[in-house]
């Protein structure tokens, strides 16, 4: 099935664009999953196995999918790499659709292994890519994606410093617009029947007005909004982002969910003991915040 099919039916199912990020910090972890501060790369490895997992059955009932980030499994090396399978595995088991965060791009028959890793040999529905090498670089992607896979490519970022590139002048428009008309054009033959391509661009929550304005650019592209609430992306100023109909977006959030043991107001309301609790609880206020930003969403719970 068509990849944007099946993320605004999960979208549907869940009511709510809320995606959660998977970034286990080792050094972040609660008490009870800690190895000490040097338990080596397996158990180390093996720490960040078991909260992810348990992170993924809290908020599996509760987001359409999750985005598990390759760098912080491979910072401990080969058992670390077989904790990222691992994760994705269960969380597709848990009925999630997962973007696999690797930011990949290169050409050729590199291209061709990043693919075949990701795509076919450790299951994951979407990756995100930078497009910064040009098509070649993303052929043995869309070749998936034409077999029901999809991808996100970097266009606008949400970290401070992308202007430094990003926003260079590249003839009447600026880089990351160009980019976008790329994104766009290569979309425009992989549509859905819900009208939305499999070829989507990763926008960041950080700049609402360059959101909005590439919404415009980009009606028929998926976005991945990444920077919503530690980055200070703020979820009523990204109603601009998502198409008339409400749908076209998911919204991610990373630390603020699988730390918020960590954050107020729920460290103070439940302690790091309950640190599941307290993502469920931030899940379920991120639902809660979208819901009131698009109100005319029909994905709303």
């Amino acid at each position: 099935m068509h990849f944007a099919d099946r993320l605004l039916d999960a979208i549907d199912e869940k009511g709510t664009p809320a995606m959660v990020g998977l970034d286990p910090r080792y050094e972040s972890l609660p008490a009870e999953l800690s190895r000490g501060p040097s338990p080596g790369r397996a158990a180390a490895a093996e720490a960040i196995l078991a909260f992810t997992r348990r992170i993924i059955d809290v908020v599996a009932p509760l987001v359409p999918a999750v985005k598990p980030n390759i760098a912080f499994f491979e910072a401990f090396g080969s058992e670390g790499y077989r904790a990222f399978e691992a994760v994705v595995a269960h969380a597709r088991e848990r009925g999630l659709l997962v973007v696999a965060d690797a930011k990949r791009g290169d050409i050729g028959s590199t291209a061709e292994a990043y693919a075949r890793a990701l795509f076919d040999e450790i299951g994951a529905d979407a990756v995100t890519l930078s497009p910064w090498l040009g098509e070649d670089s993303l052929r043995p992607f869309f070749e998936r994606v034409d077999g029901g896979k999809g991808c996100f490519l970097l266009v606008r970022t949400s970290n401070p410093s992308s202007a430094q590139v990003q926003d260079l002048p590249a003839g009447d428009r600026k880089v990351f617009e160009a980019v976008a008309d790329l994104v766009r054009g290569w979309g425009e033959s992989r549509l859905g029947e819900r009208g939305f391509s499999s070829v989507g661009a990763v926008v960041g929550a950080t700049f609402p007005a360059q959101a909005a304005a590439l919404r415009e650019r980009m009606p028929r592209t998926p976005f991945l909004l990444p920077g919503y609430g530690t980055q200070g992306g703020k979820a009523e100023s990204l109603r601009n982002a998502f198409g008339k109909d409400g749908y076209g977006a998911v919204v991610n959030s990373s630390r603020g969910i699988i730390f918020a043991f960590s954050r107020e107001p729920y460290a103070s309301a439940l302690g790091e003991e309950r640190w599941e609790e307290a993502v469920r609880r931030a899940v379920l206020d991120m639902r809660e915040d979208l819901a009131a930003a698009v109100p005319e969403a029909g994905w709303r719970a």
